[in-house]
């Protein structure tokens, strides 16, 4: 197993390491088995990256490196540097938002630092034969903040108000809410328009492609 690096630069360090290489390489070195698609391995390559940066959260609702104050996440881009889909970021909230703000919400401190690490993910390419890019440390600026605090603020007070089934992946600007459950069949209790309980799929925020993909082209000058 890979020591827990104690500093950013030593976790800057192991994705140096990692930078260049395989799925199929990295998962033999670490004596993983080797996914054979992600449709019903939806978070293995996040594992696999995992294990070779020696991240500690597991499923645990906290940042990766907590003891470093920095998140993991592998984004999926093509040879152009293109985003390929939307980042999860955490769970939503649904009940229990008395007392909540931007400034002390999970959303916030999971991407208060972000690793990024890019991945190849085109479908033609098989996924044993994807490559790791350079992984980057990320903070969002003021300007990025506001806009994902106003978008925020908007999906928490529909939710407030008993909206949440109103809400679309259209909303916001750069964070969306969607349904995050293993199955359709998983829900949890809401708040309806009628300060009823209602039954609901969990939600999830994510960010919206283009958020990410300026985030990339900053990095990289795409």
């Amino acid at each position: 197993m890979i020591t827990t690096p104690v500093s950013s630069n030593e976790l800057l360090t192991l994705c140096e390491n990692i930078a260049g290489h395989s799925l199929q390489e990295l998962a033999e070195k670490a004596g993983i088995e080797m996914a054979k698609d992600l449709r019903t391995n939806k978070g293995w390559v996040g594992q696999l990256i995992e294990w070779h940066l020696g991240a500690t959260a597991g499923s645990k609702p906290e940042q990766d490196f907590k003891h470093l104050g920095i998140e993991l996440k592998t984004i999926p881009i093509d040879h152009t540097g293109k985003v390929l889909e939307t980042t999860f970021v955490c769970s939503t909230p649904i009940l229990n938002t008395t007392g909540l703000t931007w400034e002390n919400s999970n959303i916030r401190n999971k991407i208060s630092q972000v690793l990024w690490v890019p991945v190849q993910g085109e479908r033609s390419i098989p996924l044993a034969e994807r490559i790791v890019g350079n992984g980057f440390l990320w903070s969002a600026s003021k300007q990025q903040e506001q806009l994902l605090k106003a978008d925020w603020l908007e999906l928490m007070e529909k939710i407030a108000l008993g909206k949440i089934e109103s809400i679309s992946a259209r909303d916001g600007e750069v964070l969306q809410l969607r349904p995050k459950a293993a199955n359709g069949k998983v829900l949890t209790d809401a708040y309806g328009e009628e300060g009823q309980i209602i039954k609901v799929r969990p939600r999830g925020f994510y960010l919206k492609k283009a958020f990410t993909q300026s985030i990339i082209n900053q990095k990289f000058d795409v």
